[in-house]
């Protein structure tokens, strides 16, 4: 029986013909890292190979480690494996992995988005003939709204929140998410303020992407300086300490998952915006189609049900279980209407 170009083992991803690991969950020698969040790039590695615009990023996540970094669509060989780097829209520096070898390709895309966000490498289709796929919102009913309508609905809470001398704290994640929200608030609001996390992965991001000016909170910010501000916080420090220094104050939370009925009531948020890094229904089902992949591989999200309308399309499609899962949402959010819960796999970094 043929050896399967890619295959999922206990350490991750792997490529028997290179001897490389694509985004391992455990030490490995060699790894290909399509992008910075944690449950892709984890520490521990003897070698990682990635994207130039995702080498400052998981050093300074990592620390110190031997990475090398490679242009969008530059081939290297390994043990005559062709890989090649591709954009995938999900954050800034993120990749999908094109590996070809003996006339077979394979693509593994970690993360990905198809909607351009202003701050990312916008998301390109590449050919092939398995397509591994993340499937974080794969049911019918998660279908995002564009990025201006709720751009434009963030800036409006903004500004209503400010008449009412009140202090607008909007939750993303540090790597990603804030970064998306920063390029596209509108400052002629008033001044935008940053969590440490925040503020630190910022200014690595502003390497590569122009965004506008923020103010770090120390212990010698004053609460009166914030008033009527917008701040950038990690998801972390609700109901912190540190959080209740800027009464009063509303709170905001940007994810994909506020589409859920519930969900902001149960994390007693204030305003949800439906804002994620990953694709919706459509854009998996368009993104696949457009790669002419006779076979699918459903790695995290929801795999079963995602597979399984995937093959009444006649695709060969398949789930693989990963540890690219993250943290996790509430256990039994609740849907909208017509649709059943049953993920096992949800992330809060979307």
């Amino acid at each position: 029986m043929k050896t399967p170009l890619l295959q999922f083992t206990e350490k991750g991803i792997y490529c028997a013909a290179a001897d490389v690991y694509l985004d391992p969950w455990r030490p490995v020698d060699k790894a290909l890292i399509t992008h910075g969040h944690s449950d892709h790039s984890r520490w521990g590695h003897k070698q990682y190979i990635t994207q130039n615009d995702n080498v400052p990023i998981i050093k300074h996540r990592l620390g110190d480690i031997q990475v090398s970094g490679v242009r969008f669509r530059e081939s290297i060989l390994i043990n005559g494996v062709k890989f090649s780097f591709h954009p995938a829209g999900h954050i800034v520096g993120s990749s999908q992995i094109r590996v070809e070898h003996k006339g077979e390709i394979w693509v593994f895309t970690g993360d990905y988005k198809t909607e351009n966000d202003g701050i990312s490498t916008p998301y390109e289709t590449v050919k092939c003939h398995t397509f591994i796929t993340e499937c974080t919102f794969g049911l019918p009913a998660f279908k995002w709204t564009t990025q201006a309508e709720v751009m434009n609905n963030i800036n409006t809470w903004w500004a209503e929140n400010k008449a009412l001398g009140q202090t607008s704290v909007l939750f993303g994640y540090s790597l990603g998410k804030a970064q998306r929200l920063l390029k596209h608030l509108d400052t002629s609001i008033g001044k935008i303020y940053t969590h440490g996390a925040i503020e630190k992965m910022t200014e690595i991001v502003r390497q590569i992407v122009d965004l506008p000016p923020t103010e770090l909170i120390t212990r010698d910010t004053k609460k009166e300086d914030i008033k009527g501000n917008i701040v950038l916080a990690p998801p972390s420090t609700h109901g912190s300490t540190w959080l209740r220094k800027m009464s009063p104050f509303v709170t905001g939370s940007a994810s994909g998952w506020m589409a859920f009925r519930g969900a902001r009531r149960r994390r007693a948020i204030d305003k949800g915006f439906v804002l994620s890094d990953h694709c919706d229904w459509p854009a998996l089902l368009e993104s696949i189609e457009a790669t002419g992949a006779e076979k699918v591989i459903c790695t995290h999200g929801y795999t079963d049900i995602f597979s399984k309308y995937l093959r009444t399309l006649g695709y060969d499609a398949r789930t693989e279980a990963t540890q690219y899962e993250g943290e996790t949402l509430d256990p039994t959010p609740t849907l909208p209407e017509g649709e059943n819960n049953n993920s096992k796999e949800k992330s809060l970094e979307v």
